[in-house]
């Protein structure tokens, strides 16, 4: 059974880093989680590592300025590893064909399809209409209030085809401050449960941690999982991951769970114990929220 404590610091020290979600943890996608930022930076000062591990489609520069805009400072964190970047590199390799269709918003997402200097033969990329189409990007929603169904008719047309779908961001839903809103996880689950095939490098799929790793390195190479803790508020992407990596977590129950898990500052222990079981989950520990 998962462990409840009520503040990072009192785990913090049997670790050497930290994977870190962003998104419910150490943000709501419109402002700061002060008690978060704090604590991210009190484990710093002790000199241990912050690698943020986050599903977001952009680039880690673009996450860098987001995370400005939101009020996080550079001392909270060392390093981002982001599913945009480890999609971005199977794209550039052609994981789904030169010509692509896109899914989501242009002006936020622009950035993923910038060049990518890091790999020695990149492809050339070009957007085209679905029906030109040799694979699909996915970046998310292009409104991300409507229901993943509205877009069935196109999904069906392109498992016809036999085209895959690179999926930039597994998460399903996030909050963004009070409103939930869909993500490019919620359209891959649906062409994949449609028969078609969908390619994942965010969270809990194994390529995000790869990079997180090679991120972590490059500060000091010589950490082993087992002193890893990954932090995060998702069940099927945080946690997930970190059990399939055989790394310890904390999960941050305040977050999409807040509800199930019946928490105010501190999950309800029944009502979470009853939510872990249901979910197939087992975090080493869980906190209310990341202070």
């Amino acid at each position: 059974m998962t462990q409840i404590i009520s503040a990072l610091s009192e785990v913090s020290d049997r670790y050497d880093a930290l994977f870190v979600d962003l998104w419910g943890c150490v943000h709501n996608g419109v402002t700061a989680y002060p008690e978060a930022v704090a604590a991210l930076q009190a484990y710093r000062q002790k000199g241990g590592i912050v690698v943020l591990v986050t599903n977001s489609p952009k680039p880690r520069l673009g996450v860098v300025e987001q995370l400005k805009i939101f009020g996080v400072p550079e001392d909270a964190y060392d390093t981002i590893a982001t599913s945009g970047d480890s999609a971005r590199a199977a794209m550039f390799e052609g994981y789904v064909g030169q010509k692509v269709y896109f899914m989501g918003e242009w002006d936020r997402d622009a950035e993923f399809f910038e060049p990518l200097h890091i790999l020695e033969h990149p492809i050339d990329i070009t957007r085209v209409p679905l029906d030109e189409a040799e694979g699909i990007v996915c970046c998310g929603p292009n409104d991300p209030m409507a229901d993943p169904e509205v877009n069935r008719a196109d999904f069906l047309y392109a498992k016809a085809k036999g085209l895959k779908l690179l999926c930039a961001n597994p998460d399903i839903v996030v909050d963004r401050g009070e409103v939930r809103e869909w993500c490019a996880g919620a359209l891959a689950r649906l062409y994949t449960e449609m028969g078609g095939e969908s390619l994942y490098f965010g969270k809990p799929h194994p390529p995000i941690y790869d990079l997180a790793r090679m991120r972590l390195a490059a500060i000091n190479p010589d950490i082993a999982d087992s002193a890893i803790l990954a932090i995060g508020d998702g069940v099927h992407t945080d946690i997930q991951g970190a059990m399939g990596e055989d790394i310890d977590s904390l999960f941050i129950s305040g977050g999409l769970a807040r509800e199930d898990t019946k928490t105010s500052q501190q999950p309800d222990p029944e009502a979470l114990e009853a939510y872990l079981k249901r979910e197939k989950s087992a975090p080493t520990f869980t906190i209310g929220q990341l202070r």
